[in-house]
């Protein structure tokens, strides 16, 4: 059995959406960030980041995969679906994986952290991780021009970047003037088991995922 430990963010929702395209059986154990149990030490023995998510695969001796785009990965391969296995564009998929965990996360996350949680509002800093993202957007659209997915056929690669271009209103980044990616957005959110990722590991309404986010980002500056 496979046991997702999460809670409601980009990255969980990155490995809940593979899961439920997979069709894979798992358990959920919701992570409370509030609480701060991702720092518990029962936690931080899975996980040595102590962060979310985690994936625990107890068919495979319980063994545990911290950092969101290795889980994508392991599970890819698991599974044998979601990534190329012809070798040149298996590393396509990686590459945008990497990009994604290495440039549109973080700045995502940093837009969304000033925009939203920081107490002292910092218009430069704000516009700093505003325009990157919308840079790195545009990185995205002009792959998407002749292309359906970021890689071929729909993929890890894509899985890994929704999430986080779905959060733009939430992070204050206009995504306006991408008419690719917009498409590209539009086709992602129609797969069922996207929507059906989405409410893992709770289906909030908009109301209290915003209190509940908010109280979870504050809590990264505590």
């Amino acid at each position: 059995m496979l046991e997702l430990l999460t809670s409601e963010t980009p990255n969980g929702w990155k490995v809940a959406i593979l899961l439920e395209e997979l069709g894979v059986p798992y358990q959920v154990t919701p992570i409370s960030l509030t609480d701060r149990v991702q720092k518990q030490d029962w936690y931080v023995a899975l996980n040595p980041n102590g962060r979310i998510p985690t994936l625990v695969d107890h068919d495979a001796g319980d063994f545990a995969i911290f950092e969101s785009g290795a889980i994508l990965l392991y599970l890819a391969e698991k599974f044998g679906r979601f990534i190329p296995t012809e070798a040149q564009d298996r590393s396509r998929v990686i590459q945008w994986v990497m990009w994604q965990m290495s440039g549109l996360g973080p700045m995502m996350g940093q837009a969304t952290v000033f925009t939203r949680y920081f107490d002292e509002k910092l218009p430069s800093v704000i516009d700093r991780y505003v325009r990157e993202s919308q840079r790195l957007f545009g990185v995205m659209d002009a792959r998407l021009a002749d292309n359906d997915y970021l890689v071929g056929d729909y993929s890890i690669a894509d899985i890994a970047c929704f999430p986080w271009i779905r959060g733009h209103d939430w992070a204050g980044v206009d995504m306006g003037g991408f008419p690719h990616l917009q498409r590209w957005f539009e086709r992602i959110s129609a797969r069922p088991a996207v929507q059906r990722g989405l409410l893992i590991p709770t289906p909030p309404t908009p109301e209290e995922m915003a209190e509940k986010t908010t109280k979870q980002g504050k809590t990264i500056l505590a």
